[in-house]
């Protein structure tokens, strides 16, 4: 079994930053892809950014390119989301997900990933 937990949200103005961590555990040694997702108020979840086990291989998605920066500690099984100069837009529910894969490939779709976390709350305020 695999738990995935986020942490790290909060309300921050316009322009701010803040940085969300994730951990995914399992009960034998496993190698993770993870990523991030978003979900709006009254709107779908989107992919926010991904990264690979080996290489740190990344991709974000273009509305947060720029600002955003995911990184990982594979000791840990953590990634983490460096969120700046935060916009009223980025306001959304951030979920942290994770897929058993050991190599140098992220993955960008809500299909791909098999174990997600319940999600942490970010608000920007104008």
């Amino acid at each position: 079994q695999v738990q995935v937990v986020e942490s790290g949200g909060g309300l921050v103005q316009a322009g701010g930053s803040l940085r969300l961590s994730c951990t995914a555990t399992a009960r034998t040694a496993s190698s993770f892809a993870m990523g991030w997702f978003r979900q709006p108020p009254g709107k779908e979840r989107e992919f926010v950014a991904a990264i690979s086990w080996v290489g740190g291989a990344s991709y974000s998605a273009d509305s947060v390119r720029g600002r955003f920066i995911i990184s990982r500690v594979n000791a840990r099984n953590t990634i983490y989301l460096q969120m700046n100069s935060l916009k009223p837009e980025d306001t959304a529910v951030y979920y942290c997900a994770a897929v058993l894969d050991s190599g140098s490939y992220y993955y960008t779709a809500i299909h791909d990933y098999d174990y997600w976390g319940q999600g942490t709350q970010v608000t920007v305020s104008s």
